[in-house]
């Protein structure tokens, strides 16, 4: 899965059930103060990303992820590293 394939799941997701705005989906909007996602949105993600990709999302590893871009990059690391 290529980094356009992991965008389009992560945003799909975002604005259907997150309703965040398409227009804020920017690489460098920040996931809890741009985007407004909260630990029960983050409940809601940590589920898609384990239907979608494959793996559990683990805590300790979301510590340093406070963009969009980092989160993709952290669902592309993790799927190479499968």
């Amino acid at each position: 899965m290529n980094r356009n394939e992991i965008k389009e799941i992560v945003n799909n997701f975002l604005i259907e059930d997150i309703e965040v705005e398409a227009d804020a989906l920017k690489d460098e909007a920040f996931l809890k103060e741009d985007l407004g996602i909260d630990s029960l949105d983050f409940v809601d993600i940590v589920v898609v990303v384990e239907q979608n990709f494959g793996f559990k999302i683990k805590p300790e590893e979301m510590t340093n992820v406070k963009t969009l871009s980092q989160f993709y990059d952290y669902i592309e690391g993790r799927i190479k590293a499968t």
